[in-house]
């Protein structure tokens, strides 16, 4: 399963998402605010999107609708709060994702 981590700057939660997850999924991420925000071909590759706050979903819909009525988005609900790999994010990215699937 191909799994599109974003979050507003692709530095701290997405990206420790991406590495934290890549021995159970292929994984990428991407941001939405940062300098190369997400792109279409981005988008387009994951079977499922997941942004760590509920209006990252409603961003990404809005800049590639039709790709999104094709993807599963879900939101993991993870504030801009914490610091790249630092253990509570880590730890709250492994509880979401044991939820989710």
């Amino acid at each position: 399963m191909k799994i599109l981590f974003v979050c507003n700057q692709n530095q701290d939660r997405s990206k420790t998402a991406e590495e934290l997850f890549r021995d159970r999924f292929e994984t990428k991420s991407a941001g939405l605010y940062n300098e190369r925000p997400v792109t279409e071909k981005e988008v387009s590759w994951a079977d499922k999107i997941i942004v760590m706050e509920p209006e990252q979903i409603e961003e990404i819909i809005k800049r590639f609708p039709k790709f999104c009525a094709q993807k599963a988005l879900f939101s993991l609900d993870i504030p801009d709060l914490y610091h790249y790999n630092q253990p509570s994010l880590i730890a709250a990215l492994k509880s979401k994702i044991n939820d989710l699937f």
